[in-house]
């Protein structure tokens, strides 16, 4: 279990924030037909429900963009990836399929409108126990400083100035934007931390789409769901 902690500066700026954190060993895979079938059927529904007007009346994505203003960097030019993600969805686009983990992922994503971190619990350096023996902090949600470095996944270095950011013991691992190639999931991933920002402050929606990753993740990606925290 990784300790979670929402930084001051967060809670200042986005008081409404709440999280949760799913903790599950996995073993992923390049492909599940079976959860491929899944979205699409969810994705072919969704379309019919929603358009991209629709994005304007989704709390959790404006939620998002309003964290972004608040900590002082512009949502239309860094997109949240739940944002992109539905999108995405209501152009018509094929979603990319990266691997079982996530692709589920972004499925939950899409369903709930949140932006969902996705983790190698393994990749991520806790700071030592202090010289008590008490444990210090783990991941802490905090706001991206100037020039601080961040590689993106598949998107080389980024700007997170402004941008809320999970930070371990070596710097940044994950924004809403984009999570960091130092911790990203690959198919030798045995030990999966995601977790579900819910900046609109929907403690119940947060819960249910943490709930809902625990079922894709029994499924398809041979883990028993897995233990779900909430911050």
């Amino acid at each position: 279990m990784i300790k979670i902690k929402v930084s001051e500066e967060i809670r200042q700026r986005c008081p409404e924030f709440v999280g949760a954190a799913v903790f599950a060993d996995v073993q992923n895979s390049n492909h599940s037909d079976a959860l491929w079938m899944e979205i699409e059927a969810f994705l072919d529904d969704y379309r019919k429900q929603y358009t991209a007007d629709s994005i304007k009346q989704m709390p959790a994505i404006e939620a998002t963009r309003e964290a972004y203003r608040r900590c002082g960097k512009d949502p239309s030019r860094y997109r949240p990836s739940g944002e992109a993600l539905i999108r995405r969805t209501l152009k018509g686009h094929e979603l990319y399929q990266v691997s079982t983990l996530v692709d589920l992922i972004n499925l939950a994503s899409i369903a709930y409108g949140y932006s969902i971190g996705g983790f190698d619990a393994d990749k991520i350096v806790l700071p030592p126990l202090s010289s008590t023996g008490e444990e210090n902090e783990g991941l802490v949600l905090g706001i991206g400083r100037e020039g601080e470095p961040y590689e993106g996944i598949g998107r080389g270095p980024l700007n997170i100035a402004g941008l809320p950011v999970y930070r371990d013991a070596l710097g940044g691992i994950g924004t809403p934007t984009s999570d960091h190639e130092r911790t990203k999931l690959s198919l030798e991933t045995k030990r999966l931390l995601t977790i579900v920002n819910g900046y609109d402050g929907n403690r119940e929606n947060v819960l249910a789409c943490a709930a809902f990753l625990q079922d894709l993740l029994h499924r398809y990606a041979a883990s028993d769901g897995g233990e779900v925290i909430s911050f």
